[in-house]
């Protein structure tokens, strides 16, 4: 019995030796498996369609370490140092950002500072989010002199490394979306700290807006055609009681104000 096994047990591997040899089409070929086999640069082959044997990568695929390859994206820093702007804003004279796509970025920024930044730094970014309402420390308000000054890479540094009580989010954000925080972080600063200087002449208004009535404030703005009347005192919109005329609440129907 055992004679008869020992053929088989010296076969077996030979056998699948032999198969290990065979090209592509099937011959038999030993050397072939580190020679022949593999494709070569431009090769014709017969799987795809367009019969080319180097693929394009699908659209939007970046390969592994290829962003490390770019100090500006990954690092924020230029030859070592902290770069001053945001390189997602950096277009070219051939291929310049557009408004859309920067207000795409900001709004991702804003998505992911609500995510990431906010239970700490606050809605506003003044430092007052629910987790130090809970007692932990409180980071510094964006609106300070010293960080409406810092440099983009500056930010960008804090939260791919930490700082402080901060851990580091380098491994947590990737690096476009830390920049698009950056971005929404610049857009609070200005929103918080915005002139009236700051407002283009084609956005301004020619009406001026009056400030909101104090509550309790009796005197009420209505449209010149009647109808719902908007004020801030209680009853209603309108109205101060739940039944009564226009007349006896302060306004008639052509909305205006009674003395």
């Amino acid at each position: 019995m055992r004679t008869r096994l020992k053929p088989l047990l010296w076969g077996a591997p030979l056998a699948l030796a032999a198969l290990g040899g065979c090209t592509r089409d099937g011959k038999f070929q030993p050397v072939d498996m580190w020679n022949g086999t593999r494709l070569k640069p431009y090769e014709q082959v017969n799987f795809f369609d367009d019969k080319r044997s180097s693929r394009v990568p699908p659209a939007g695929t970046v390969a592994r370490g290829q962003d490390r390859l770019n100090e500006n994206l990954y690092y924020g820093t230029q030859n070592g140092s902290l770069i001053a702007t945001n390189p997602l804003f950096n277009g070219t004279a051939q291929a310049p950002v557009s408004a859309q796509d920067k207000l795409a970025l900001i709004e991702r920024g804003q998505e992911r500072y609500q995510v990431y930044c906010q239970p700490c730094h606050g809605l506003a970014g003044y430092g007052d989010g629910m987790i130090v309402k809970r007692g932990f420390a409180a980071p510094p308000s964006y609106h300070q002199a010293r960080l409406r000054n810092a440099t983009d890479g500056y930010i960008f540094d804090v939260i791919t490394n930490g700082y402080g009580s901060m851990y580091s989010y380098g491994s947590r954000v990737p690096p476009r979306d830390r920049w698009a925080i950056v971005a929404y972080i610049r857009t609070l600063q200005r929103s918080q700290n915005a002139q009236p200087s700051d407002i283009p002449a084609d956005k301004k208004s020619s009406t001026e807006v009056q400030p909101p009535l104090e509550s309790g404030d009796l005197k009420y703005i209505g449209p010149s055609g009647g109808g719902d009347y908007s004020g801030s005192a209680p009853g209603g919109r309108g109205n101060p009681a739940e039944s009564g005329s226009n007349e006896e609440n302060g306004a008639n129907q052509t909305g205006e104000v009674k003395p």
